[in-house]
């Protein structure tokens, strides 16, 4: 695990590296008096993203493919023994998250299997603890650890009404769902989801661990397969090598794994149990040709390129690492998997976060540079007008004054169609947010959910959910064409300032809804596999399949548009910020100039001591912008990109002080 824990370690270096760079760049904004609340919310909300990150890995299987197994020889061999339970048959037999925040305390929290019957998702239950039960865990105990982690693998014997209100499916052959006991009654997991707070070297930096259970169990909770899976960084896939893929194995793969098709970055297959071909009686070479023919098998079935198949031994592996045998360890091939983990999983999820952090970095930078260059123009018109006023006679300074009021009520008048702007901008806003907003995606719920309970037929209930998916396609289709002409009229706002007023304004970045319609997209895709089939729709009654679609696919998709609402406000807030901030500026440096002028009207001694405060001044904005040079480059540097922006930067200061 060295390889995978440097990785990690290496990431969170540079992550909290980062961290530090914005934080530096927040404090000096409000220090210097240069940023603004909007600024400072963007910068506290990257901050915050930056300290919550997780990378989730996944583990999916049937039962006995030995998943809990490849868990343990990953991450807990450390321990000199196994920690998550792992012998024969079923062990785990709810969705399990292994995780670590900060002030947390080491424990298992389990949610009751009956909580299914609320009609809640578990997102919502992880907001109320005593929902849960709480076992306390010894952090530094192996074999108390185990035990109490063995709870996860509880089971209850229910009759068949009862399994299926909780959302099992039962089929007396096995085939297509649980297999009732000689008694008629199913045996159902006890617990809903398990939650293992463990303060790991891995998982305390950041590293999230989903073990999930066998096929009939991640079928009966829609959430794990609508969300969890899909939003996880890696899936590992686990298969064995004396089974290869069988129709369940297949059925896990395609129904939960695959997705859309074809192979997925961060999407790997685990053929484990190879040392079962450890037999005594194949030597090194047949034992190496059957490994590549069943690794030809197992990719040409699930339809992925061969080196996403890793064969291991995670049992020998784990063995190995226990007792420090190094050859045993090579043969198992697990630090294959490791390397493939940490080269697959970590540069990936790292390109995302710097990506997020240039962008809102270089939006923030770029505007205060803006406010800066603006300001500093501002000192050099009053700096060149004074100068001008050197020797001259009462009349010239009051023509000086003169001018600059006329040019105030220029902007005054200019203002006047700013104000127009923003009030046609908050309309635009508004009729925004009712079509992107929650009010507008609960009215289509509750339509949808009466819709569906009216109808009598399944083609009524197929018409009402499809009909769903089409009016929010419909709602963000509106809210694009909205978007275009909030663009486009404060495009024509913002160079129309450039060029009457002479305002350092860059055109308004533009606002996209495709990641929204993409999650749409797969969101009706994973219902149309698990909810929308003839099978369902005939065999389901219907209010179970209205529950079954509004406690999954509607929760969903109220989670796409809560983000959608809050990306598309700070995107709001973000477009208008640069054009009131330098407004605000312009104004200020209206009102100064006119000042200096009345003073020097009345008093021409002043004329020079003005003057030299405004070359003072003049130094301090350029000392600013030199150290929101500095503070940019730092943030590069710490990210580890071309500082490119910031070289580009330099130049214009340098040009600047060329003027100068």
């Amino acid at each position: 695990m060295s390889n995978l824990t440097e990785q990690f370690s290496a990431y969170s270096r540079w992550r909290g590296n980062a961290g530090e760079a914005v934080t530096r760049l927040r404090s000096w904004l409000s220090r210097n008096e240069v940023g603004d609340a909007q600024s400072d919310l963007r910068l506290h909300y990257l901050l915050e993203r930056l300290r919550d990150d997780k990378l989730t890995v996944a583990f999916v299987a049937e039962f006995s493919r030995g998943k809990s197994e490849l868990i343990n020889a990953i991450f807990f061999a450390d321990h000199g023994d196994r920690i998550l339970p792992s012998s024969a048959g079923r062990t785990t037999m709810c969705p399990t998250e292994l995780q670590w925040s900060r002030g947390a305390r080491p424990e298992l929290r389990l949610l009751p299997i009956h909580t299914r019957a609320r009609q809640s998702p578990v997102s919502e239950f992880k907001r109320y603890p005593e929902e849960w039960q709480v076992v306390a865990l010894e952090a530094v105990d192996a074999a108390s650890l185990q035990a109490a982690l063995a709870r996860v693998g509880e089971t209850l014997r229910v009759d068949e009404a009862e399994a299926r209100a909780l959302g099992f499916e039962v089929d007396p052959s096995g085939e297509d769902g649980i297999k009732p006991g000689a008694d008629g009654r199913v045996e159902i997991p006890a617990w809903r989801h398990a939650l293992i707070q463990f303060p790991h070297p891995l998982l305390e930096q950041g590293l999230v661990v989903l073990d999930t259970p066998g096929l009939n169990a991640i079928g009966a909770e829609p959430e794990l397969t609508l969300s969890m899976l899909p939003n996880a960084h890696a899936v590992l896939f686990i298969l064995a090598a004396d089974t290869g893929v069988t129709q369940s194995d297949l059925a896990v793969w395609r129904n939960y794994v695959q997705g859309g098709g074809g192979r997925q970055r961060g999407r790997l297959v685990v053929l484990n149990k190879i040392d079962g071909l450890w037999d005594g009686l194949r030597d090194a070479a047949r034992i190496e040709t059957e490994i590549a023919r069943q690794v030809e098998s197992v990719a040409e079935t699930l339809g992925v390129e061969r080196e996403a198949v890793f064969p291991v031994s995670a049992q020998k592996g784990l063995v190995a690492r226990i007792q420090g045998d190094a050859a045993q360890l090579e043969r198992s091939r697990i630090t294959a998997l490791e390397r493939a983990l940490s080269e697959d999983l970590l540069p990936t999820k790292q390109d995302i976060v710097r990506e997020d952090l240039l962008a809102e970095t270089r939006e923030v930078v770029g505007a205060t540079r803006g406010l800066l260059e603006a300001r500093l123009g501002g000192l050099r018109e009053q700096l060149q007008e004074l100068t001008d006023l050197r020797g001259k006679n009462q009349s010239v300074i009051e023509y000086m004054m003169r001018k600059i009021r006329s040019e105030k009520e220029e902007f005054e008048q200019g203002l006047q169609k700013y104000y127009a702007v923003r009030s046609v901008f908050s309309n635009l806003t508004n009729s925004l947010l009712a079509h992107m907003g929650l009010d507008a995606l609960r009215d289509e719920t509750r339509r949808t959910r009466e819709a569906m309970l009216e109808s009598t037929f399944t083609r009524g209930l197929r018409e009402a959910m499809q009909g769903f998916f089409k009016n929010l396609r419909a709602n963000l289709e509106r809210s694009t064409t909205e978007i275009t002409e909030i663009t486009r009229m404060l495009e024509t706002m913002y160079k129309r300032f450039s060029v009457e007023h002479g305002l350092k304004l860059t055109p308004p970045e533009g606002f996209s809804t495709l990641r929204y319609e993409k999650e749409i997209d797969r969101l009706e895709a994973a219902f149309n596999r698990q909810i929308n089939t003839a099978l369902t729709l005939v065999t389901t009654e219907k209010h179970t399949l209205t529950q079954k679609f509004f406690e999954t696919v509607a929760v969903q998709a109220r989670r796409t548009f809560e983000v959608a609402n809050r990306d598309v406000e700070q995107w709001l807030r973000a477009v208008m910020s640069p054009l009131e901030t330098q407004v605000r500026e312009y104004q200020i440096q209206l009102k100064r100039r006119l000042e200096s002028v009345k003073r020097i009207h009345e008093a021409t001694d002043t004329l020079e001591n003005r003057v030299e405060e405004l070359k003072q001044g003049e130094e301090a904005v350029l000392a600013l912008i030199a150290e929101l040079e500095v503070l940019e480059r730092a943030i590069a540097e710490a990210l580890g990109v071309s500082d490119a922006g910031a070289g580009a930067a330099g130049a214009a200061l340098e040009a600047g002080r060329a003027v100068a």
